[in-house]
């Protein structure tokens, strides 16, 4: 067949790492276009408010994207432990748990990053690849899938015929609109509240999550000291808290935390977002697949998100390449299945894990709080349950991409620290 050419709708952290991906691989032999309906991403002198939490199997994506050098220089910070308690306990006392890297070998859980830096350093890597191209305020107005060839309309009147579109544009996808998928879910009728504080002790590179009746407060570390804190919360509570002073709020944010951080000093500028979960029926259709949140969205409870989606992106990469040199036909929907088959149950596990979570943990009915608080000591007293959930929260158990696994890829071997 003739070379391929791979139109990639939405030019977030997913759509982009799967764009270097195949731009990265020698063994591709067609072309990208990466097509973003916005403006380029920016850097700002500030932190951004949206950070997300990093799995060790995000890392090895994006050192294989060629974007990681340049986000560990910049400003990130790991997180070697994590402190998680019920509103009824306190961290160290029964109905918490702790979590550390120590305790599987690894230097760290993860790592804390902001939204527009990972973008920031994707676009950067993609601008040096000569097979891929990127445009910006590019918006698909149309889609049609043919048995052959997929044809997208842009809005400046521009037809681009291509052998694949993925939809990498977000849980309201438009281009899943577009090709009639259908999606199962709802709204938790809440908002997450995020900002950046600065507390009276220090963060210690830990991630603390506190389950409340309302919803899991969290804070994550920064690398300037202070933490990024995501509060879910109901839609009234969260539009009142938007509310408050400066000080009401980190007063009221001291409370809720119980004080674990110490005093609340300071806060930045804050905002909200609507939660949901959503999972798309089918990943595919002949000509085009989902990989991301166009495929899937998850509560932000575990940050699980966007790793989710970097671990579609590696598998996405792996299936049409392995395709490719089969001398297959990467946008034929037998090949999609694969895919599909592959990450399908385990992002429906995910979902219904963090679902589960969510709703054992956000209410106070005193026997779930018993039973919560009981389920958190025992997992705490089992070294083999802590090790178990650390994997699975570094994104090491399941079945990889050879990517993550495989000696033959730039991301294998990685180590979890960052100098």
């Amino acid at each position: 067949m003739n070379a391929p050419t791979i139109c990639i709708v939405g030019g977030g952290m997913v759509g982009c790492a799967l764009a270097a991906l195949l731009g990265r691989d020698q063994r591709y032999p067609g072309t990208v276009v990466l097509l973003e309906a916005g403006d380029p991403p920016a850097l700002k002198d500030d932190y951004d408010l949206r950070v997300v939490a990093l799995a060790t199997t995000s890392q090895r994506v994006l050192e294989a994207a060629g974007a990681w050098r340049e986000i560990a220089a910049t400003r990130i910070s790991p997180y070697r432990e994590m402190q998680v308690w019920d509103a009824a306990s306190k961290p160290g006392f029964p109905g918490s748990v702790h979590f550390s890297a120590a305790e599987v070998g690894a230097a760290a859980l993860g790592h804390i990053v902001e939204n527009q830096l990972v973008r920031h350093a994707l676009w950067r890597s993609l601008a040096g690849m000569e097979r891929v191209s990127v445009r910006s305020n590019c918006r698909v107005d149309d889609l049609r899938l043919g048995d052959e060839t997929a044809r997208l309309s842009l809005a400046d009147g521009e037809v681009m015929d291509c052998t694949l579109v993925v939809a990498a544009d977000g849980a309201s996808s438009p281009i899943r609109e577009m090709a009639e998928i259908e999606t199962t879910g709802w709204s938790y009728r809440q908002k997450a509240v995020v900002t950046h504080v600065q507390s009276q002790l220090p963060h210690r590179e830990t991630a603390w999550q506190r389950f409340l009746p309302s919803g899991p407060l969290a804070f994550l570390p920064l690398a300037d000291g202070r933490s990024s804190v995501v509060w879910s919360n109901t839609v009234d509570g969260a539009d009142r808290l938007l509310g408050l002073s400066d000080t009401e709020f980190l007063g009221e944010l001291e409370a809720a935390s119980d004080g674990t951080l110490g005093r609340m000093l300071a806060c930045g500028q804050r905002a909200a977002f609507p939660l949901r979960l959503l999972h798309a029926r089918n990943y595919c259709r002949q000509r085009l697949v989902l990989i991301g949140d166009a495929a899937h969205a998850i509560h932000p409870l575990a940050g699980q998100g966007v790793n989710l989606g970097f671990l579609d992106a590696a598998a996405l990469h792996e299936t049409l390449v392995k395709a490719l040199q089969a001398g297959e036909d990467p946008g034929d929907r037998s090949v999609l299945r694969r895919y599909e088959r592959w990450r399908k149950g385990d992002n429906l596990a995910m979902l219904a894990a963090m679902d589960g979570i969510k709703r054992l943990f956000s209410n106070d009915l005193p026997s779930l709080a018993r039973i919560r608080g009981l389920g958190l000591s025992l997992v705490n007293a089992l070294p083999p349950a802590r090790k178990a959930f650390v994997r699975r929260a570094m994104g090491m158990s399941g079945d990889l991409p050879e990517l993550l696994t495989g000696p033959a890829h730039p991301g294998y071997g990685l180590r979890e620290e960052v100098r």
